[in-house]
């Protein structure tokens, strides 16, 4: 690949029927690419957290998808509330979604450690009241 490829999507907040079409669009993009398969699945599964966690937590935002000949890079970035305690969000099982997220199926406190889990590095940029940008790098 010569070029970098870099596709954007808008998340809309509390749209739980349209949550994960980003993350989709993307699993299809890299599918028809010829990408491994492990590589698409890391991709989906992070990017799908992320997305997900947007629609709980910060009324949707934005995702970037930056993909280059070695790497593939999500930045997502939401105007939500932001992250008061980062090493306590990054806790198994720790979440902060309300009741009736949770009744979805939604809310488990996976998100994060999934994301990073799946991700070969990831940065959280996080301010109360501002909002929170993750980086994640998945490497080709």
């Amino acid at each position: 690949m010569d070029e970098n490829l870099v596709f954007n999507y808008t998340i809309s907040g509390d749209d739980f029927t349209r949550a994960g079409e980003a993350s989709s669009d993307v699993k299809n993009k890299l599918k028809m690419m010829g990408l491994d398969n492990n590589i698409i699945r890391k991709v989906a599964i992070a990017m799908y957290e992320g997305e997900i966690n947007m629609v709980i937590h910060a009324n949707g935002g934005t995702i970037t998808v930056e993909i280059s000949a070695d790497n593939i890079r999500m930045i997502l970035a939401d105007t939500g509330p932001g992250i008061a305690d980062i090493d306590k969000a990054m806790e198994q099982g720790y979440s902060t979604a309300p009741e009736e997220v949770r009744a979805l199926g939604f809310g488990a406190g996976m998100g994060l450690p999934n994301m990073k889990k799946y991700s070969d590095h990831m940065e959280i940029d996080s301010t109360v009241g501002i909002g929170t940008t993750v980086t994640m790098d998945i490497h080709i």
